[in-house]
């Protein structure tokens, strides 16, 4: 399953940028998140737990942040093993380019599972996909700029 997407976000670059490495911004932004250890250079370990359609599960893994461009780009990779449910893996290149209103982050996410995850059908499995990606980036989003405001 792969996608791309992007988003305009009133922060300058090196602010979006230090927030893809905060742990506590990761695990804030990760719905989900039970805990989230570690650092960029090393990894974060995680523990997440999902549902997906009928499924149910607890996902132990790691998180690893690569060719890392400060304030333009990097690749974040994760795996995770979910017992019976099975695994999850993949990974998104993030590009943040400087905007007049702050950062356009452009994202191209690829994501696999397998076991009873990948039992479900491809089109249950893309749309929470999606749906990860869009509530990951938006929260990160909402994190930097404030809640939305909905009088516009």
């Amino acid at each position: 399953m792969q996608m791309s997407d992007q988003r305009e976000i009133k922060a300058d670059p090196a602010t979006v940028y230090a927030a893809l490495l905060d742990p506590e911004v990761l695990k804030a932004c990760v719905p989900g998140t039970q805990e989230l250890t570690g650092s960029p250079e090393e990894g974060y370990e995680a523990v997440v737990v999902q549902k997906v359609g009928p499924v149910k599960a607890t996902f132990k893994g790691q998180v690893t942040m690569t060719d890392m461009v400060p304030n333009e780009k990097l690749t974040i990779s994760g795996e995770g093993k979910g017992g019976a449910a099975g695994f999850a893996k993949g990974g998104a290149v993030v590009t943040l380019e400087p905007t007049e209103a702050g950062t356009l982050l452009s994202y191209d996410v690829e994501a696999k599972v397998g076991g009873k995850l990948a039992q479900l059908g491809g089109r249950l499995i893309d749309g929470f996909a999606k749906k990860m990606a869009d509530n990951f980036f938006q929260a990160l989003q909402d994190k930097l700029e404030g809640p939305a405001d909905t009088a516009e």
